[in-house]
């Protein structure tokens, strides 16, 4: 199983990027998706979290500007940024809970990070 993640790059303060993850391989189900982040000098993050259901869940710092949503035939997640500040700028990495078809067990996969820079 592999999560391609892609939509990274460097947007002035106030711009918007659109990230996307897709996730490839022995896949039965994906209970959820997320997005992370990681600044420099600081903790991995959660961002944004989306179940198969449309469940979601944000972190506060994002809420109103983030938007996190998933095409579940396409195994692929979103997260539309809007309104990006600078503190928003880190390495923002794809997260997946995924369910494989040969073993029927849960497993938790990381996808490449991709750097999102925003200049104040």
């Amino acid at each position: 199983v592999q999560l391609q993640a892609s939509g990274g790059g460097l947007v002035q303060a106030g711009g918007s990027l659109r990230l996307s993850c897709t996730a490839s391989g022995s896949i039965f189900s994906i209970p959820a998706m997320g997005w992370y982040r990681q600044a420099p000098g600081k903790q991995r993050e959660l961002v944004a979290a989306i179940t198969s259901g449309g469940s979601t869940n944000y972190a506060d710092s994002v809420k109103g500007r983030f938007t996190i949503s998933r095409d579940n035939a396409k195994n692929t997640v979103y997260l539309q940024m809007n309104s990006l500040k600078p503190e928003d700028t880190a390495v923002y990495y794809c997260n997946a809970d995924i369910t494989l078809t040969v073993v029927r067990g849960t497993y938790d996969y990381w996808g490449q990070g991709t750097q999102v820079t925003v200049s104040s």
